[in-house]
């Protein structure tokens, strides 16, 4: 497992609960997605006093998602895993961005 600590300014925190929030993901229940298997996704969700962690089989691509037993709650689940994974490598980017001479 690699884990990684970044430091981050208060309004990216909140923007990255209003994605969290807007996804609506602390709603699913991971009970029904698949197993890992060959390799596994977790994410662990804290929200003031909500505490919720996910894992799930790797996912390939949709058509994993689609042929899961829960393919809407998986759904959600691998669309923001996108748009969290989006948004820290924009802000790894612009951080490490160097300017031209």
């Amino acid at each position: 497992m690699i884990r990684k600590e970044a430091y981050v300014h208060k309004s990216v925190m909140e923007e990255l609960k209003r994605i969290v929030d807007d996804s609506e993901v602390t709603k699913e229940d991971d009970a029904l997605w698949p197993p890992d298997r060959l390799g596994r996704h977790g994410l662990e969700i804290v929200l003031g006093d909500e505490h919720i962690s996910f894992t799930v089989s790797k996912i390939g691509s949709l058509l994993d998602v689609y042929q899961s037993r829960d393919p809407e709650g998986l759904r959600i689940f691998y669309y923001l895993v996108q748009d969290l994974k989006c948004l820290v490598f924009s802000l790894i980017g612009v951080h490490f961005k160097i300017k031209p001479i």
